[in-house]
């Protein structure tokens, strides 16, 4: 099941499928190292940043994997705030959807990722994918949140110190 990224619209915002031209702009987005505590690492320089999206604009190496990624941009600033992410497998022949999300420190606590995991939540279940399940720091809170509102539930799964939340769609 191979899938690609495609426009996906929301009262507030536009998920544009990742692309190169985005970097600069999203580097910025991106530059405030307080985003990458739970995550760790560092932010991405401009250059790395399009390194990288090259890297997931060109797919999966394997074709029974799906790697979809849009930039979250908020419509009537025609400003980018952030990215949101999907990548589909195949589990007991059921599509399943590993998601997550970031925005940016000036953004947050507007409801942009919830807005945008919801819009995400939607896209995939058109698309008859079965279960979404996203993985979330115990401790970051407005992730948690953020997965709540899209419909996804805490399990007791553990996979590197962070929780399983899953939302079966099907």
């Amino acid at each position: 099941m191979t899938i690609a990224a495609q426009l996906i619209s929301t009262p507030r915002l536009d998920l544009l499928p990742l692309d190169l031209d985005h970097a600069p702009e999203m580097a910025g987005v991106l530059s405030d190292p307080a985003l990458h505590a739970f995550i760790g690492g560092a932010p991405d320089t401009p250059q790395a940043l399009r390194a990288r999206y090259l890297r997931l604009t060109a797919g999966s190496p394997d074709p029974a994997v799906s790697w979809l990624n849009w930039v979250i941009q908020l419509r009537d600033e025609a400003r980018l705030t952030g990215t949101v992410q999907a990548t589909v497998t195949v589990a007991d022949r059921m599509p399943v959807a590993e998601v997550a999300w970031v925005v940016g420190t000036p953004w947050q606590g507007k409801g942009i990722a919830t807005e945008a995991a919801r819009g995400l939540v939607a896209w995939l279940r058109d698309l008859s994918v079965h279960t979404v399940v996203a993985h979330i720091h115990p401790d970051h809170h407005a992730s948690a949140a953020v997965a709540r509102a899209a419909g996804l539930t805490p399990t007791d799964e553990r996979h590197d110190g962070e929780t399983l939340w899953r939302r079966t769609l099907r």
